[in-house]
């Protein structure tokens, strides 16, 4: 079970619309940075396999096998090794990753802003970002003064009300959308790291308990 919820939040992650029509985006030849799926699929072949190996432990219990159940702890002790080198990677990495979009971001906002001629796909790129995020230029004093000249790069409003509040820049929001994922990312591990440690502690008190009563 918990191998399932651990799969299904690693897969709504992976699948998020938000995430997936920014780090989809290619600038000309280059890729959007995707690195953040790096920690999503490690959660999700963690969840699958904790799914397997969660059957496997029930089976060795119910079969009162120790070769089975040193087995499922032997995977436990494997899962729970990469469950610390995900966090660890995760932590470090936290701030890298919304760098690498806000980069990517800038150099589409200053080629849209710049080129004549669009060849690179700079405006949808930059159109995307505004649209998907709801928000309008980078941190920076091009950003501000950007919208006044260049307002098809920014989304419409609907309403007047909104026409007169200033979106918010797309640095702060790229900040704010990744940090939420990692976040999510950081309890889901947390969950599963306790979870194991429990599976690991009883897995060890059932086998020896098997052995100490096995009749020879």
């Amino acid at each position: 079970l918990a191998g399932g919820i651990i799969l299904g939040v690693a897969l709504w992650l992976r699948h998020d619309s938000q995430t997936t029509n920014i780090l989809y985006l290619q600038l000309g030849d280059k890729q959007a940075p995707n690195t953040f799926y790096v920690g999503i699929y490690i959660l999700i072949a963690v969840g699958a396999v904790m799914m397997f190996v969660g059957f496997l432990g029930c089976y060795g219990a119910i079969q009162e096998s120790q070769c089975l159940l040193g087995t499922f702890f032997t995977c436990l002790v494997i899962l729970f090794a990469c469950e610390v080198a995900a966090g660890i990677w995760g932590f470090v990495n936290k701030d890298q990753i919304a760098k690498d979009v806000k980069q990517f971001y800038d150099q589409a906002f200053q080629q849209a802003l710049l080129a004549d001629t669009d060849t690179k796909n700079s405006k949808a790129v930059v159109k995307t970002f505004h649209e998907t995020l709801d928000c309008c230029g980078p941190d920076n004093a091009i950003g501000t003064i950007a919208p006044l000249w260049r307002a098809d790069l920014c989304p419409q409003k609907d309403s007047i009300l909104k026409n007169l509040i200033e979106p918010p820049s797309c640095h702060k929001k790229i900040d704010e959308l990744f940090s939420g994922k990692l976040y999510l990312i950081g309890i889901a591990a947390i969950v599963v790291a306790v979870i194991m440690i429990f599976e690991m502690i009883l897995s060890m008190v059932l086998c020896c308990g098997i052995r100490n009563s096995s009749v020879y």
